[in-house]
């Protein structure tokens, strides 16, 4: 292939670009419920969104890039016009990079997947022809749309009312936090340790049985209750604190447990949407490398984790405070107790759905479960406003990649081809 040097530079650009605009809106909206209820500050979400993003990201991003990377159009349909395909993924970086900079600047928190899904969908349908496009797939990641924010606000609802009925309505609720609190972390530590011993560590050559598996997450899930509960005995308790804000002592050790659920929800993140920046990316570098040969499995490079990896973290930094006002303020009013149960629901949803290898939308289950938490308090308690507009955002992503696709696409065809 001529110009192999240029397109290699164009998919690392391209594709640094996608995940700083990952890191400006999507993990932004992943720690804006630990933000937003002031658990932790901007500056400590960076560092855990820098940590556990990446371990996430590395150790169980694999499943999902493939899907991106081949289970959207067929590769094989690219096998005489290779080009083709190197400057569709192309397009569909720099378009889906593009939204995801729109959407961040007015505080949106818009749907990576659906950027590049969308990107993906419009240049192989308008560039090549629709018969490409394997609209069956298509068919049950529209579907993940609807069932992943239900689910999420179904989970985020149901632990909500647990944290009401065991802590929050009782004579004491000083005491029972310091009693379930560690519970919970303990079930954090142990959900987010199976799922990823059971689907995310074949690639990097660790296979364990299913019962190894139970026992690992397990022994993970005790360890990181018991620095939980270390956590808890060292906060200052201050019963004049409690004559403002019946709750503040309790909300405090709540605040230790938001602080797992962050590193579990950027671990989960990190896993199911690193692949929307570095899935692209692979199959550029697999056809390039190759010489035009358009193979079903693309070799994941390291830097190509790295570069995704890095991005993301850049763009946290750099852009990501717009979209944490709108998810940590914006939607309803978050405490870190109700933080908790929004973002472990997510987390949840996101491991069980990366497991599977279907690329959903973080924002929608993360959406799903603030509106799960609010509806436990009262549709009243939600800010139907930023709600409606949330939504429409969503509509709008698809078909704004896929014509903004459509325009690289033939941008790049034309300087190039």
């Amino acid at each position: 292939m001529e110009h192999q040097i240029l397109l290699l530079t164009l998919a690392g650009i391209f594709g640094l670009f996608m995940a700083w605009g990952i890191g400006a809106n999507d993990v932004a909206n992943a720690m804006g419920t630990s933000v937003g209820s002031r658990a932790i500050t901007i500056k400590q979400a960076v560092i855990i969104a820098a940590i556990f993003e990446f371990t996430g990201a590395f150790l169980a991003g694999g499943e999902v890039t493939s899907t991106i990377r081949k289970s959207i159009v067929d590769p094989a349909l690219f096998a005489d016009k290779p080009e083709l395909l190197v400057f569709g993924m192309l397009a569909a970086l720099l378009a889906a990079g593009v939204w995801l900079l729109v959407a961040t600047r007015f505080g949106w928190p818009v749907s990576t997947t659906h950027s590049i899904v969308g990107a993906v969908v419009g240049f192989a349908a308008v560039g090549i022809g629709p018969e490409v496009v394997k609209w069956g797939k298509i068919g049950s990641i529209a579907m993940s749309w609807i069932v992943s924010p239900m689910m999420s606000g179904i989970i985020a609802h149901f632990l909500f009312t647990t944290v009401q009925r065991l802590i929050l309505e009782t004579d004491n609720p000083l005491r029972n936090a310091k009693r379930y609190v560690p519970i919970y972390i303990f079930i954090v530590g142990f959900i987010i340790a199976l799922v990823t011993l059971f689907k995310g560590l074949k690639h990097v050559g660790l296979h364990v049985s299913k019962g190894e598996a139970y026992g690992w997450a397990i022994v993970v899930g005790a360890f990181i209750m018991i620095m939980g509960i270390a956590a808890i005995k060292r906060l200052k308790i201050d019963p004049k604190a409690d004559r403002e804000f019946h709750f503040t002592n309790v909300e405090r050790i709540f605040s230790v447990l938001m602080i797992v659920t962050a590193c579990a929800m950027a671990f989960a993140h990190g896993s199911n949407d690193v692949a929307n920046a570095i899935g692209p990316v692979a199959a550029v570098v697999s056809v390039v490398q190759s010489g035009g040969l358009v193979a079903g499995k693309s070799a994941l490079s390291a830097w190509i984790l790295l570069l995704g990896g890095g991005g993301i973290v850049i763009g946290l930094v750099t852009y990501g405070q717009r979209v944490i006002r709108t998810v940590g303020h914006g939607i309803t009013d978050l405490t870190p107790s109700r933080g908790f149960a929004a973002t472990l629901a997510a987390a949840m949803t996101v491991v069980l759905a990366s497991g599977t290898g279907l690329p959903i939308s973080t924002t929608h289950t993360l959406v799903g479960g603030v509106l799960g938490v609010g509806m436990a308090r009262g549709i009243a308690a939600l800010n139907m406003r930023v709600v409606h507009t949330i939504f429409v955002s969503w509509v709008i992503t698809l078909p704004a990649g896929a014509i903004l696709a459509v325009i690289f696409f033939f941008v790049l065809k034309g300087v190039l081809g």
